[in-house]
């Protein structure tokens, strides 16, 4: 191999390998001399790549974490791989998948070459992740134009349909991605309202940067988090909830988000909760369904009946 900048990059990704790499071995996968290698290496250290080496029969070179790390290299594969992994987490708001990871893949797709950028489309069109079944999954891309959208500090149009179905055009000041673990929203300034909202961005289609930019606004109250949290208790209408557990009442709390409130102990082996819920009528039967014990709810009606007919789908499910 005698083009030394393709050299120095193909070494380059070898070293990034979490592994040792003898000298023999690197000179032989380029197909160069060992003192050609010793060269590249020290070639590598004046651009900036702390390259270690090891004496003794088992030495060799490795890269080591340094304070200012030069750009990471990745090969076909590895960005391939990387890119799909982060389009199937983000396009489904898996827990733990948050704003940094879809400003990496909008970063990372931005650079990507055609023919890379194909081969994910690819793999990501020819499979089915398991999802909530509320039809809220995310195209990926629509979380990457407002990812970029937010770090370039630009205004951002999209068409958004409400949850009556009605459509409108927007015009936002994008300020936060938030992930609730299953659902992303966008934090932003609608300019048309002249006031703050939270958007679903599985309602969100057509998003275009407009590449004017503007000073970020103060937030209403606390972070993005916070405010969103907020915007959706006052959405939604409260429930006051009676249940009685056949468990204990730490055995309960433990299968329980803090949030719902203390559980008063009703015996050994029972408890009861009786709380005031802004969530949805779907989630708290959810989070009840998930206690592993028996219970009975006695408040509201609607619960006892969505129970109900839950309950029928699941035994149907079961039986077939």
């Amino acid at each position: 191999m005698t083009d030394t900048p393709a050299r120095l990059l193909n070494l380059l990704s070898l070293l990034q390998t979490p592994r040792e790499w003898p000298g023999s071995e690197l000179a032989e996968r380029l197909d160069v001399s060992p003192r050609t290698i010793r060269r590249d290496i020290d070639r590598l250290r004046e651009l900036g790549y702390p390259v270690e080496a090891s004496r003794g029969s088992v030495g060799g070179y490795r890269l080591v974490a340094g304070t200012a790390m030069p750009p990471l290299l990745l090969d076909d594969e590895e960005a391939v791989a990387i890119a799909v992994g982060l389009r199937a987490g983000a396009g489904h708001a898996i827990e733990g998948v948050d704003e940094a990871s879809v400003r990496a893949l909008a970063k990372l797709e931005q650079v990507l070459p055609s023919r890379l950028r194909h081969r994910v489309s690819t793999l990501q069109n020819a499979t089915m992740p398991l999802t909530r079944g509320d039809g809220s999954t995310i195209d990926p891309r629509t979380l990457t134009v407002i990812a970029s959208a937010v770090t370039a500090q630009e205004r951002l149009r999209f068409a958004y349909r409400a949850g009556d179905g009605a459509e409108t055009k927007r015009e936002a000041e994008p300020y936060r991605l938030v992930s609730t673990g299953w659902r992303w929203y966008l934090v932003a300034y609608d300019l048309g309202r002249e006031a703050w909202r939270t958007f679903r961005v599985d309602r969100v289609s057509e998003p275009f940067a407009t590449g004017a930019r503007f000073a970020p606004r103060e937030l209403p109250a606390g972070d993005a988090s916070e405010f969103l949290a907020g915007s959706i208790a006052r959405r939604q209408p409260e429930l006051a909830v009676d249940v009685s557990f056949a468990a204990p009442a730490d055995f309960v709390s433990a299968r329980l988000p803090a949030s719902v409130g203390p559980l008063e102990p009703t015996g050994e082996n029972s408890c009861r909760l009786r709380a005031v819920l802004a969530d949805s009528l779907e989630w708290v039967a959810l989070r009840l369904a998930l206690v592993d014990c028996e219970f009975t709810a006695h408040e509201p009606p609607q619960l006892v009946d969505y129970l109900g007919d839950l309950g029928a789908r699941l035994a149907r499910a079961a039986a077939r």
